[in-house]
């Protein structure tokens, strides 16, 4: 490992980590990046006098290098704290200037379906939720037959790629035939940004949300792209920071981490060495557990996030499998109320049973995933497995 690339110390003190989409650890070239803004240069970036000067350079700075990330200008990046208030923003800025309804897809991070509930119940919005097919993927005949119901002004949110089975949705397909209804499309590219490219120019969206801390930089900043000309209702109202979208004294050190995550992400996808690495997790699975491994998410080339794995394996539950499995830290598909495990709503949307949704593992990969971490993770997971049925 080179020192441009050195692992962040709390890797090393645990077990094999493989949990990326839930967040990354910090590239400490981010947290570097960021120190001189928690100190030395804590002016606020709108005040007239020299300790400002700094600061508001490098918010220029972060600010332009996110959107060169995701191929926008600079004046169209909004940010925001956290990738659910970038939803929000997006979502209810849009329903409320424009008295929109809303069309969202079944397997949309919560951030998106409950920000579409709280606009149906406090302000009478109509939302229509698209299905989803087996591989999770939205077809242009469903989003055709929801927006052929009326002729109102519609607002469509599709996400680039989901942060379960890491599923992409043909976005640019999807946007186009939206905006031939005259629709305004969102997109929340929180799992895509950093780990396989993203354009706003080329998937043809208005709004889209990129997140920091799935990109290596810390937890509470993100950013929505704005396109020029969409007019949104702001999700924090006072000063004019933030184009009058989102007001508060911005968190400079944030930014620039942000910032530079963005840079190195821009100049390392990675997305093949990811891959492949996946892939020979999975292979390596299916060798050891034959006829109990099934895939969950799309199969063929490109249609998935080069670092997801989603697996069931079969005469087992996905929580059991990692607690016997403490080598490993990652993700099951279940979710746990008063002890009472239930199937993840993004497999159950895409059709796959109760037993196949409670038998899910989400291995997510990321910058310092290595072929020994496959190797542990082969054998914690096949013996986890084979105890368990």
């Amino acid at each position: 490992m080179t020192q441009a690339m050195r692992r962040p110390p709390g890797l090393d003190d645990g077990p094999v980590y493989l949990d990326y989409n839930a967040t990354t650890p910090v590239d400490p070239r981010v947290g570097e990046a960021a120190m001189p803004f928690w100190t030395g240069q804590f002016g606020n970036p709108a005040s007239a006098h020299p300790y400002a000067w700094e600061p508001r350079k490098a918010l220029g700075t972060a600010r332009a290098q996110v959107a060169d990330l995701v191929g926008a200008r600079p004046e169209e990046i909004v940010f925001t704290g956290s990738g659910s208030e970038a939803n929000l923003l997006a979502l209810r800025g849009a329903v409320l200037a424009t008295g929109a309804r809303l069309v969202v897809q079944a397997t949309e991070h919560p951030s998106v379906l409950e920000t579409a509930r709280a606009l149906e119940r406090l302000h009478g919005t109509r939302v229509t939720v698209l299905p989803v097919d087996h591989h999770g993927l939205v077809t242009q005949d469903a989003l055709a037959a929801a927006l052929r119901t009326d002729a109102d002004r519609t607002v469509v949110s599709i996400m680039a790629a989901n942060n379960e089975t890491g599923a992409l949705q043909p976005v640019a397909e999807l946007a186009e035939l939206a905006h031939r209804y005259g629709a305004l499309v969102h997109c929340d590219a929180a799992q895509a940004c950093g780990k396989i490219p993203v354009d706003v120019g080329r998937l043809g969206v208005d709004l889209l949300t990129v997140v920091g801390h799935k990109m290596y930089a810390p937890r509470g900043v993100a950013a929505l792209f704005v396109r020029d000309g969409v007019t949104l209702e702001p999700v924090v109202y006072g000063g004019g920071q933030e184009r009058g979208l989102r007001a508060g004294t911005e968190n400079v050190a944030l930014a620039v981490a942000f910032g530079t995550a963005a840079r190195l992400a821009a100049e390392d996808v990675a997305a093949d060495r990811l891959a492949a690495l996946r892939d020979e997790l999975h292979h390596r699975l299916a060798t050891a557990l034959p006829g109990r491994v099934r895939l969950n998410g799309p199969a063929a080339p490109g249609r998935r996030l080069p670092n997801t794995l989603n697996i069931s394996i079969d005469g087992t539950r996905g929580h059991q499998v990692l607690e016997a499995a403490p080598a490993i830290a990652a993700s099951t598909g279940s979710a746990c109320h008063s002890g009472v495990h239930t199937g993840s709503p993004v497999l159950a949307a895409m059709g796959l049973g109760s037993e196949r949704a409670l038998a899910a593992l989400r291995l997510s990969l990321g910058r310092w995933t290595t072929e020994a971490d496959i190797d542990t993770a082969v054998g914690a997971l096949v013996s986890a497995a084979s105890g368990g049925r």
